[in-house]
């Protein structure tokens, strides 16, 4: 080719063949062949076209700007290449830039295109500006696709081999979604990939063995997915990998021998597998790892004799596995945080070397084969927080050095065969929060010092050989919602002190030798769920006051002495199981209210008793028991006979004449009787329509509380004296009354603290009422806007609570209730005080509830001006993350006590404005300024307040991650005690250390985070996690 037709080629194709003389780099990109720099004289090249096949260039030591000076377009495809540099701002490359731009665009929407019903939550990926799509996130310099986060979307479908394309991506976050199929391949690709987060999907197929080849790779989780296959022996090859989760999925085959010389791995999660194998020797190996945790496989073998070794452990768990052999003896040298071996065939003794693990928070040894004494030496395991022994053979007496063990909360003992006494000792452990004796061989009497464990919530001595009398002294365990002293040999009568527990929800005497009435007091026990006096010797009547249990679920009283009736059962509403056979009883059975629920057997062995549902009637049928009828009674008979007679032949001769008026606006009933009045509560048992009526002489003005959007509310003192709302609504609907009521039962069978209770309803053309529980305070717009003296009421703390109680609410609504509620209309209107100014929240569930797997969408606009998700607003679509937002806005109207909307002025936007200027503080009421000891604890609401009210309803918490963010507000952790913060001053003047008090974790940032909110009583790190996400919150919520 002559230089004259050199230059006046228009075009150039270059494939790989035409760069066979490229060099090869270590990572497979060949660099720009120097044969090409004369292409320099080819001035008049137009179009270049880079294709490479398998091969990638790399380097920027040619600069076709300066070689082809007039090139119109060129094709080079970045993301398939590894040059390096920067594209020269030069109008003949214009075109290539944008060209180079589209191709990761192109591979995000392959991906997409692999999902499904993906239009609501990936609506925006779609244009050119692909660096503004949701969840993508690009490098500022070189605009390449660095991170793909799309968690949490609900996403269904398969991962798109596309992916492979993305050879900028550092992370790719695609967890808590229903993806399914295999892991692709083409993964191994991103070969800049540190963190690979597929976890909580539904992924099936091997985990692939091409991601051995992502060099850089940290973090790979792929938990909680269906994976079957061995676990690639090629992880190994990973030189930067520090989190290995592969747990809950269905992995087969052993650990992979080579993964214990991973130098850099610090956690390795592959609980609930069906892994199978020993522990090697070298797992000791892993000098950083600090957590390992295998539960709930089918590891077989002896725990390694080198396990001592492994220093830097801080959490071991080879629970639920199928261990065997004795618990080495120098486990102990170990200075883990948490020891789980429970669920395994371990036999032996406890090694006493064991007490020596200063720093253990988490000691499991439960279900196995142990045998011999509790070591006293646990004493000293003053850091252990739960002792768990249960399910063993353990012997001999329960040492009194437990009682050493000030940290304790939890101390599981039963199902052993311990001899001996319950040591008093253990009255020293205040903290207790649960203690577990039973099934056991323990004698005496229950020590009175018990009272002293003032936080105990759980005591269990069933199936001993106690006996004396209950301590009167129990009665100071007020936190107490679970007793059970059944199957011992405990005499005396029920002290009535056991009704001052006032949060007992469970109380299990049966099986004793009691004596004595039932105390009338254990009807204060207004909690109560489950109630057990069975075989022993009770006598006297049942207390009328047990018909005021109105949560009561369990009733058993068989097998006692027990006299008279039943019938003051009839109003626990709530009860599924009653036992009163085999006692004295006599009267008859009810028929009606909960008693249809009863079985025969439930009855038996009571002479006396008689009615439908013993088969027998009530009324003696003998003959000779009948009285001869006397005279008088056959001529009133006959008398009143007559009498009726003449009323109907009057009632027939009388005219009929149409009324001169009828009133087209009243709605008269359908039936002659009054309405019906469905009671849901017992609160208003034993009231007829008529009586709410009277009470409120029909419904007169003066009884009016309020009024709202859709009804109005009256107020109405019961025949108990006590109080209930009455709302009426204005629409008689709705159209299928049937389906209202359905709802309304649902409504009726929800009960939470923090929920406004629905105690009863009326429906008839006269009016729709619904009776709620009444709150003396009134609502918190009210209390905040109306100008209420109220008001200074409402510190710091308060509206904190407020906050709280509202979002717990909530959260039950979201979360734990069935069927699940949106509530769409969640405003400070409709948060209800009582007395003591908590919240109840109220008008949730009149609307349809919530299908788990949809959501809701409207022809109408649900909701309040200020308080309406703007999501909802463009897409109409409701889910509980709009209920999310507008709790988010209730919170900014606690903090600084302004309305939603006023004055055309919206506080939200107001808030995000004086974020940006950092003058937020500058909007915060007066009241809480004077009342809060702390500011920071203002930011912090505030900060949570934004995160509610985020744009990206997916950006949201859940409520449950709002209640566990504001319970750390609300109950902080204690400061450290003077004596700590002095032994941590001198530290470095003791030989040896003391160990610090150590923390049980259960996550990757467990005892790695710095400067994350810690908890009291908290085995989650998902709060502390959130408020580190805060300080985004303020700056990425300003659009």
């Amino acid at each position: 080719m002559t230089t004259t037709a050199a230059r006046a080629l228009a075009a150039l194709v270059l494939v790989t063949a035409a760069a066979a003389a490229a060099a090869v780099a270590d990572d497979g990109c060949r660099s720009v062949p120097f044969s090409l720099h004369p292409f320099r004289f080819l001035s008049s090249l137009g179009v270049l076209l880079l294709r490479t096949g398998e091969q990638r260039f790399r380097g920027g030591g040619w600069n076709p700007t300066t070689t082809l000076p007039n090139s119109l377009s060129a094709e080079i495809p970045f993301a398939e290449n590894c040059l390096l540099g920067f594209l020269p701002l030069c109008n003949p490359f214009f075109v290539l830039t944008r060209l180079a731009l589209h191709l990761p665009g192109a591979a995000l929407v392959e991906i997409k295109k692999s999902f499904r019903n993906v239009g609501n939550v990936l609506y925006d990926w779609a244009g050119d500006d692909y660096c503004s799509w949701r969840g993508v996130l690009c490098d500022n310099v070189t605009f390449a696709v660095a991170a793909l986060n799309l968690s949490g979307l609900n996403l269904e479908g398969e991962i798109s081999p596309a992916v492979g394309s993305l050879k900028s991506l550092v992370s790719i976050d695609l967890k808590s979604n229903g993806l399914s199929g295999q892991i692709p391949d083409e993964i191994g690709d991103c070969s800049s990939l540190r963190t690979l987060d597929f976890s909580f999907n539904n992924l099936d197929g091997d985990i692939p063995f091409s991601i051995s080849k992502l060099k850089h790779l940290e973090n790979l989780i792929l938990k909680n997915n269906q994976l079957i296959g061995a676990i690639p022996s090629t992880l190994s090859q990973l030189p930067n990998l520090k989190i290995l989760d592969l747990a809950q999925n269905k992995l087969t085959g052993e650990i992979p021998r080579l993964i214990y010389w991973n130098e850099v791995l610090q956690y390795l999660g592959l609980r609930g597998n069906h892994l199978e194998g020993s522990l090697s020797p070298d797992m000791c190996q892993l000098t950083g790892l600090w957590y390992f945790d295998v539960k709930n496989n089918s590891l077989t073998g002896a725990i390694p004799d080198t396990i001592g070794n492994c220093t830097s452990f801080q959490v071991l768990d080879l629970s639920y596995n199928r261990f065997t052999g004795p618990i080495p003896f120098n486990i102990g040298f170990l200075q883990v945080a948490t020891l789980s071996l429970q669920g395994n065939k371990f036999t032996g003794p406890i090694p006493s070397v064991i007490g020596l693990m200063q720093a253990l928070a988490v000691l499991d040894l439960s279900y196995n084969q142990l045998s011999g004494p509790i070591p006293s030496i646990l004493g000293n395991l003053t850091y252990t927080e739960k002792l768990y022994m249960q399910g063993n053979r353990l012997t001999g007496s329960i040492p009194p050095e437990l009682g050493n063990m000030s940290t304790l909360h939890y101390l599981e003992l039963n199902d052993n065969q311990l001899t001996g006494s319950i040591p008093p000792e253990l009255g020293r452990l205040t903290g207790l929060f649960d203690l577990n004796l039973a099934n056991n061989h323990l004698e005496g009497p229950i020590p009175d010092n018990l009272s002293s464990c003032v936080n105990l919530n759980s005591f269990n001595a069933y199936g001993n050989k106690l006996n004396g009398t209950i301590p009167r002294s129990l009665r100071k365990l007020e936190s107490m919602t679970y007793l059970n002293l059944s199957s011992n040999f405990i005499s005396g009568s029920i002290p009535i002190e056991l009704s001052r527990i006032n949060n007992l929800d469970t109380l299990d005497l049966s099986c004793n030798m009691m004596t004595g009435p039932i105390p009338s007091s254990i009807g204060n026990l207004e909690h109560l769920l489950r109630l057990d006096l069975s075989y022993n010797h009770l006598g006297g009547l049942i207390p009328q006051e047990l018909g005021m249990l109105q949560n009561l679920m369990l009733l058993k009283l068989e097998n006692n002495n027990i006299t008279g009736d039943v019938s003051s059962l009839m109003n626990c509403f709530s009860l599924n199981i009653l036992n009163v056979s085999y006692n004295n009883l006599a009267g008859a059975v009810p028929t009606d209210n909960n008693f249809t629920r009863f079985s025969h057997d439930s009855f038996l062995g009571n002479p006396g008793l008689c009615g439908y549902w013993l088969g027998s009637s009530c009324r003696s049928t003998g003959h000779r028991d009948k009285p001869p009828i006397s005279k008088a009674a056959i001529i009133g008979v006959a008398v009143g006979g007559l009498v009726i007679l003449l009323m109907i032949l009057v009632a027939v001769c009388r005219p009929h004449h149409p009324p001169a008026f009828k009133d087209a606006t009243v709605s008269k009933p359908v039936s002659n009787g009054p309405p019906k009045l469905v009671i849901l509560h017992m609160n208003m048992a034993l009231h007829v329509f008529d009586d709410i009526m009277r009470m409120t002489e029909n419904l007169s003005e003066k009884y009016i509380i309020g009024y709202g959007a859709s009804s109005t509310v009256y107020k109405c003192v019961l025949k108990n004296c006590k109080p209930v709302a009455i709302k009426k609504l204005y629409a008689h609907y709705p159209q299928s009354l049937k389906e209202f009521e359905t709802e309304l039962e649902t409504v009726g069978s929800i009960k939470h603290r923090n929920l406004v209770s629905l105690q009863g309803y009326s429906l008839s053309p006269v009016g729709n009422l619904l009776f709620y529980d009444y709150m003396e305070s009134g609502s918190l717009w009210d209390v905040l806007h109306e100008g209420s003296s109220k008001k200074n009421k409402l510190d710091w703390v308060t509206r904190l609570r407020i906050a709280l109680g509202a979002a717990q609410g909530l959260a039950y609504l979201h979360h734990d209730c069935s069927p699940r509620i949106i509530h769409r209309d969640v405003k400070s209107k409709n948060i209800l005080l009582d007395k003591d100014y908590e919240a109840h929240l109220t008008d949730f569930g009149i609307a349809k509830s919530l299908c788990v797997s949809k959501t809701h969408t409207s022809t109408y606009v649900m909701g309040t001006i200020g308080y309406i998700d703007p999501e909802y607003a463009r897409t109409s679509r409701l889910n509980e993350k709009s209920d999310v937002y507008s709790y988010g806005i209730v919170l900014l109207e606690l903090l600084t006590g302004k309305k939603p909307v006023d004055n055309e002025c919206n506080l939200h936007h107001l808030i995000l404005s004086k974020t940006a200027s950092n003058e937020v503080m500058e909007t915060v009421d007066p009241d809480v300024g004077d009342t809060c000891k702390d500011l920071g604890e203002v930011k912090k609401l505030f900060q949570l307040a934004l995160l509610c009210t985020k744009r990206q309803p997916s950006d949201r918490p859940t409520m449950h991650e709002v209640v566990r963010v504001l319970d750390c507000l609300v109950n902080p952790e204690p400061p450290p005690q003077p004596q700590q913060q002095q032994q941590k001053a001198h530290a470095h003047h003791q030989l040896p250390p003391q160990p610090s008090p150590p923390a049980y974790v259960d996550e990757y940032v467990s005892l790695r985070g710095t400067g994350a909110l810690s908890c009291a009583n908290s085995s989650s790190t998902s709060d502390a996690e959130l408020f580190l996400k805060f300080g985004e919150a303020i700056s990425q919520n300003m659009v």
